[in-house]
């Protein structure tokens, strides 16, 4: 205020009006922060959950496997012959042996497995780039909002520019979390 009479000066006004927007560009850059890291965070618990899946494939692969070369080694260098119930039950364990590496029917071998959560994992790093663009470009907003609050205070002009500066800069960060996140890495 200016004179004691209401009166606004309006170099005071376009920096609200900057405050303002930066305000709202500030909290759709948040609010594309927050949701890029839940999403994140889910891809990363999604892709855990197919690798322990993975992981109890292969001991249970590992094992049939085994089971079937003992019933082998075991009648290697002796006289006998397998009996062949056990012959054809150790038949069975390598045909499922088998059958766990890769399950297109069903999506769940261990091959499907993997690339099910490899693309998680891609999911994931995407999701996080996103989120630290976002948390970039909302810090770029938070201190152009300072620095306009500093220029409305002090009447410096430069401040005023550099406030617009960073705004432009969190709007780049913001725009790139959006469209591509993984183009630079900072």
């Amino acid at each position: 205020m200016s004179g004691g009479h209401g009166h606004v000066d309006s170099s005071n006004k376009k920096i609200a009006l900057l405050v303002a927007i930066l305000a709202a560009l500030l909290a759709v850059s948040e609010m594309g922060g927050k949701s890029s890291q839940t999403n994140g965070l889910s891809s990363h618990i999604d892709a855990s959950n197919l690798w322990s899946f993975f992981q109890s494939k292969t001991i249970r692969q590992t094992t049939l496997r085994t089971a079937a070369e003992e019933v082998e080694a075991t009648f290697k260098d002796s006289p006998d012959t397998v009996p062949p119930a056990l012959k054809a039950q150790a038949e069975r364990w390598r045909q499922t042996a088998q059958r766990y590496d890769t399950e297109p029917d069903t999506n769940e071998g261990r091959k499907e497995l993997a690339a099910r959560a490899k693309l998680k994992e891609a999911h994931r790093d995407r999701s996080m780039a996103a989120y630290h663009m976002f948390e970039y470009g909302s810090a770029c907003f938070q201190l152009a909002i300072v620095l306009a609050g500093a220029a409305a205070l002090t009447a410096v002009v430069w401040l005023t520019f550099l406030s617009a500066g960073l705004g432009v800069l969190g709007l780049g960060f913001t725009v790139l979390a959006f469209v591509a996140p993984t183009l630079i890495h900072l």
